[in-house]
């Protein structure tokens, strides 16, 4: 079996002014596969560019590796019939598939990764895999089992579409096994000076308590750290201790900045906020070395794996992460870490935010943030968490031993790499199998179009519960003016009054706080004072208020 790499070294590289999850974790398979895939003779790319593919060669090198390499361009596609598997750091196999024609299906197989599903591009080409030349001998990699949920979806609506529209019966789809993404364990392990040396450079005493957030720095497209800051607050007040918040990202403009400074000194003003830039390798040991616990509560449907909390395990920390999508697979809640339950409104309360998205009243980017703006975390949870990892430094060593203990039987690249070359070796034999055999032969609707299902359909399986009719709430404070006036508040923050003319609206809020109690009521019974055109906005403005801290759950 022999792969060739499709090669743009934008997709693999972590340089870049706009570093995203996908370019760290196709820079980290890159390494993964040259340090640990099996030698051979020759080392397959595909590039049009010379100069590119020297520089894979390069890269390849670096890593003690002295195979050929061989590289594949359009002008010269049938090469790929020599080799077994192309493999393509993206799930749009349809154009692929379709180029591959001209030589036969059963001449190659193809294998594609999904990182984000939610952009309009990816759930593009999820719908183009069902009417493309896909064959049983391809491949679509989802590195989560959340993943693989929203790609599953989008398939079976466009199929009913199909099946409604044309009558159409058959459909052959690649194979979509759940494969996660890796880390290089070695590159988390800090020797005790270099921890001591990193919190001097950040004025850190030993005293005091750091908490790591690692990630991009957008509260619309990535985490929104409000509760993170607001349970920060609580902990720090209830422990009287001193409470660090390193945020090792990148901003993409000032004003994204300035929400976040604005809004930490607004709700966790006790808690010191130290930012690096997490672009630059020595900010990141920096960030890394210092730490003494990892948080990530991401909220955000463009989210699919999360490799940090993973980076967090090797790194020896403990992890508290939201109980959403990827991390569900490989935070064990209790164990390496804490899952903090999350909430999002029931299937079918989104549809205007489908409907935007797709005729480009919103950016991508905002349609992540309308939706994110709807799920909460329960910051009770989140707050005792904090409080028991601050208390007791005998619980943070531990789950760090834990988790440092899982990257290494589980989440190393030398295995992540065997289980990609297994999946590779199972396609070429299936495509030997029933390739010669096509050889010899040839010559339910939602509403909605299947790739812009409505998010709170889609991602329904996201969250720990969907807010429901039947749900029950009570409101965190007795105190219900201190509460509305909280929330006119946070209006006033950038990074909440950015959505405000999807929220509801005061008149609302004060009619949703004034029939709630301290006690659990149902969401049935707190919209009754609803008029019946509010009732599903203000069902869906009951998750937003989860998440300012109104509600509990």
């Amino acid at each position: 079996m022999t792969v060739c790499i499709y090669y743009h070294p934008e997709a693999y590289s972590t340089k870049g002014e706009r570093l995203m999850g996908r370019n760290a974790a196709g820079e980290s398979f890159l390494k993964g596969f040259f340090k640990h895939s099996k030698p051979a003779e020759s080392v397959w790319v595909y590039n049009e560019s010379q100069e590119e593919v020297e520089n894979f060669s390069h890269i390849l090198n670096s890593f003690g590796r002295s195979e050929n390499v061989l590289q594949v361009t359009k002008r010269r596609y049938s090469r790929l019939r020599e080799a077994s598997v192309l493999y393509y750091p993206g799930p749009d196999l349809g154009k692929l598939s379709r180029h591959r024609r001209f030589f036969g299906d059963h001449a190659w197989s193809l294998c594609g990764i999904t990182h984000t599903t939610a952009s309009s591009g990816a759930m593009d080409a999820l719908v183009d895999l069902v009417t493309s030349p896909l064959r049983e001998w391809d491949g679509l990699i989802c590195p989560s089992s959340a993943v693989k949920g929203h790609v599953v979806n989008v398939i079976e609506a466009q199929k009913e579409y199909l099946r409604r529209e044309i009558a159409a019966t058959k459909f052959t789809l690649p194979e979509m096994p759940v494969i996660p993404l890796g880390v290089h364990l070695e590159d988390f392990i800090f020797s005790d000076d270099t921890r001591v040396s990193s919190r001097q450079s950040l004025s850190i005493d030993g005293d005091s308590i750091v908490f790591l957030y690692v990630g991009r720095l957008s509260f619309h497209a990535k985490a929104h750290p409000l509760q993170m800051y607001k349970a920060l607050e609580l902990a720090a007040k209830k422990t009287s201790k001193n409470l660090v918040l390193i945020e090792c990202g990148w901003f993409a403009n000032d004003f994204i900045r300035d929400a976040f400074s604005n809004a930490a000194k607004e709700i966790c003003p006790s808690v010191n906020v130290i930012n690096l830039d997490g672009r630059k390798p020595e900010e990141r040991e920096k960030a890394w070395s210092s730490a003494d616990v990892f948080c990530s509560l991401s909220d955000n449907i463009q989210e699919t794996f999360g490799i940090v909390p993973l980076e967090g395990m090797a790194a020896a920390l403990p992890v508290v992460v939201s109980d959403w999508n990827g991390y569900k697979d490989t935070v064990s809640d209790g164990v390496e870490g804490f899952r903090i339950p999350t909430i999002a409104p029931e299937a079918g309360l989104e549809g205007d935010l489908a409907y935007r998205h797709d005729l480009e009243i919103d950016t991508y980017d905002m349609y992540c943030g309308f939706s994110s703006s709807f799920v909460g975390v329960n910051i009770q949870s989140l707050t005792d968490v904090f409080c028991r990892l601050i208390e007791d430094k005998n619980l943070r060593i531990s789950m760090g031993k834990s988790g440092r203990k899982k990257i290494e039987n589980q989440y190393d690249w030398s295995h992540i790499i065997r289980s990609y070359e297994i999946f590779w070796e199972e396609l070429s034999d299936l495509r030997k199998r029933k390739g010669a055999l096509e050889e010899k032969g040839s010559s339910q609707n939602t509403g909605f179009p299947p790739n812009r299902l409505d998010p709170t359909s889609a991602f329904a399986h996201y969250p720990t519960k969907n807010l429901k009719l039947g749900t029950r709430l009570s409101l965190i404070s007795a105190d219900k003016n201190s509460a509305i006036e909280m929330v006119n508040a946070y209006r006033k923050l950038a990074l909440v009054n950015y959505v405000n003319e999807l929220m509801p609206s005061s008149e609302i809020v004060s009619s949703l706080v004034d029939a709630s109690s301290e006690e659990p009521m149902l969401v049935e019974d707190i919209l009754k004072s609803i008029g019946p055109e509010s009732k599903p906005s203000a069902q869906r403005g009951l998750a937003w208020l989860v998440k300012l801290g109104v509600y509990k759950f």
